[in-house]
């Protein structure tokens, strides 16, 4: 039986019925996105204390999504907008990778050169022996560099900052064989931004800026913080004493190919794009961003199912490849995740040196392909603050007694209820003993970083650990002397009969 003129007419008006309806549930099902999204988000950045960040999600080409939440000045009351300007931390990295591979393309380097072909005096060593060490191992963090070189990167504003953090390497033995394993070392990449200023004879701030920036049309972005002629730079802050703080680093411009960007998420959507290689218009070619993305897996992933690349991770998971690195200053913090099987890409930017950026990052992925998401984050910084305030509260509330009954001591000398004594040898034995108790404890407090920390100063832990550790440094002092005091006081005087 044929079908009838009718029946053609109703399939054709289902067609165009079910056509016009696709959009709206496309529609309410990115609301529904959106909506909790917006929850994750403000609930995450409670429970953070981050004071302000900045999301953006692209999608095929678009902008889907993107809002501010919080403050980029809490004290102001300034709100975070898509225009507002963070450091983005290590995921800076990304553009040195990038740069690398294109001076490769242009036959200017070879990433399987030594890297003491650009840098002659780079002579480092594992075991008493030099080490060749190249430019991909540099690249992929297996270089045998170790992580902790960061604590020695110098304070700088100087124009061969780049050069000086390098020189800091000369004083530094290797951790492992040159392409043995991996260990994630900032300054790796700051060898790399040396080794681009010695191809192009220009400094790496402008040849970023004319290279990658301008072509991308990322112009709102700067190289490092010297650059930067804007007011929209967010305030940057770290935990301590349980809450925001504010907090001014010092400048690092040595270390701006391994973490000083400054961008928006109106760049970084941009950014997103180029990387999925959907943006036509831009002159950086697909193939030398696919470059950028094949991981090294002649070693051990780093992370579960994860390698890294050129200033990428990439991590398998779901039967999906993933995309993605973190950054962290410290009063800034990012992270940038894409999907490129789906064109999606997410990138959270934040003014608070916190795990949690992260963790909100991968969250907010997680919804928009429609899972689960796991609140049940926890950041390292805050734990550790929340240990030193209590601790901080308990010597305050004994420098205070000791600072008391000092006092009440020095009363009691003055109304005559007490009187000094001579020194006998029961008297100086104690002494002696109250001096090496209030000796150790100071000496302890010093060396503390070089016992547990892998030898990390004091200054570094001031400059990257909550702002809590600097009182605890300073309370210790205090409350150790307020001890000494009063034992002194006991010690040297006796009640009057």
């Amino acid at each position: 039986m044929k079908p009838s003129l009718k029946m053609y007419i109703c399939m054709i008006v289902m067609i165009f019925a079910l056509n016009g309806l696709m959009p709206q549930i496309a529609k309410a099902d990115a609301t529904e996105k959106i909506q909790k999204i917006e929850q994750f988000v403000e609930a995450q950045r409670a429970i953070s204390k981050i004071p302000g960040l900045s999301l953006v999600i692209v999608e095929k080409g678009e902008t889907v999504y993107q809002k501010g939440f919080g403050y980029a000045n809490v004290e102001d009351k300034i709100p975070v907008t898509a225009q507002t300007l963070f450091e983005i931390g290590s995921t800076t990295k990304a553009f040195t990778g990038l740069a690398i591979l294109q001076l490769e393309k242009e036959g200017l380097l070879e990433r399987t050169d030594d890297v003491r072909k650009y840098i002659p005096w780079l002579e480092l060593t594992y075991n008493g022996q030099v080490r060749t060490i190249t430019i991909n191992q540099l690249l992929y963090h297996t270089s045998g560099i170790a992580s902790n070189t960061i604590a020695h990167i110098p304070e700088s504003e100087a124009d061969n900052a780049i050069e000086l953090t390098v020189k800091t390497l000369l004083n530094q033995h290797l951790n492992r064989i040159p392409g043995s394993s991996f260990e994630y070392a900032t300054i790796n990449y700051d060898v790399l931004g040396l080794v681009i200023e010695k191809i192009t004879k220009q400094p790496y701030e402008m040849y970023i800026k004319q290279q990658i920036l301008e072509p991308v049309n990322m112009n709102d972005t700067f190289v490092g913080l010297q650059q930067v002629q804007s007011a929209e730079l967010a305030t940057g802050y770290k935990i301590g004493l349980m809450r925001e703080q504010k907090y001014s680093p010092p400048i690092y411009r040595g270390n701006v190919p391994a973490g000083y960007i400054v961008s928006n998420t109106n760049d970084i959507a941009k950014w997103l794009n180029l990387q999925l290689g959907i943006s036509q218009i831009y002159p950086i070619g697909k193939k030398i961003i696919q470059a950028s993305h094949i991981p090294d897996q002649s070693v051990e992933p780093f992370d579960k199912d994860t390698y890294y690349a050129s200033g990428w991770g990439v991590m398998e998971k779901d039967e999906k490849q993933y995309i993605l690195h973190a950054g962290e200053n410290p009063t800034f913090t990012s992270y940038f995740i894409m999907q490129p099987d789906e064109q999606l890409g997410v990138a959270i930017l934040s003014n608070m040196n916190t795990s949690y950026t992260t963790a909100i990052g991968q969250g907010v992925m997680d919804l928009w392909e429609g899972k689960n998401v796991n609140n049940n984050h926890a950041d390292n910084y805050q734990k550790l603050d929340k240990i030193v305030t209590i601790v901080c509260m308990t010597l305050f509330v004994l420098g205070a007694f000791f600072s008391i009954f000092s006092l009440l001591i020095v009363r009691k000398l003055y109304r005559k209820q007490r009187m000094r004594v001579s020194f006998n040898t029961k008297r100086i034995l104690l002494l002696f003993i109250h001096s090496v108790i209030v000796a150790a404890i100071l000496t302890l407090m010093i060396l503390f970083p070089k016992i547990l920390l892998e030898g990390l100063p004091w200054g570094f832990i001031k400059v990257w650990g909550p702002s809590s550790i600097s009182v605890l440094f300073y309370s210790v002092i205090v409350t150790s002397v307020m001890y000494y005091l009063f034992g002194l006081l006991l010690i040297v005087t006796k009640k009057k009969i």
